[in-house]
């Protein structure tokens, strides 16, 4: 099974950008570092403030892509150890499990034209202005969805 971990650092930064979300979702990207075999820990992560509604995100590619570029130059460019993790985004008024959108979406990221084995997608929910829920899901090539654990 794959382990995502999710430092302290970034989930006060991930509840400070839900506060400020309200009932808009919001997302982006996850870049993160291997640990170990199946180990990964969230470093960074984008954010699009701008195109969310109280029910519906869609990522701008061209503000991710430039996130990726800061975060590469910062780690060296180390592809082994730091690299683009996966997506994410808020359910602020639904359960954290992914729409059969959210499946559709991952599935055509790792089975598409772009060169991607496998890609995370976390949903996260913030309760009563400080409770952070979150799930991940690991969406491999040419297989089905699989939960991760998650350590928050």
């Amino acid at each position: 099974m794959v382990t995502i971990s999710l430092p302290n650092d970034q989930r006060a930064q991930l509840r400070k950008c839900l506060r400020g979300a309200g009932r808009r979702e919001i997302g982006g990207i996850l870049m993160g570092e291997q640990v170990a075999p199946d180990h990964f820990r969230i470093v960074d992560f984008s954010v699009d403030e701008t195109t969310g509604t109280a029910a519906h995100f869609v990522r701008s590619p061209d503000h991710h892509a430039q996130a990726l570029d800061i975060f590469f130059r910062k780690t060296g460019s180390d592809f082994k150890r730091f690299n683009y993790l996966g997506e994410w985004h808020s359910h602020p008024s639904f359960p954290v499990r992914p729409s059969h959108e959210d499946v559709i979406s991952m599935q055509s990221l790792v089975n598409g034209e772009r060169d991607i084995d496998f890609s995370a997608l976390l949903i996260v929910r913030l309760r009563y202005f400080l409770h952070l829920e979150a799930v991940a899901y690991m969406f491999v090539r040419r297989a089905a969805p699989a939960n991760v654990a998650l350590t928050i």
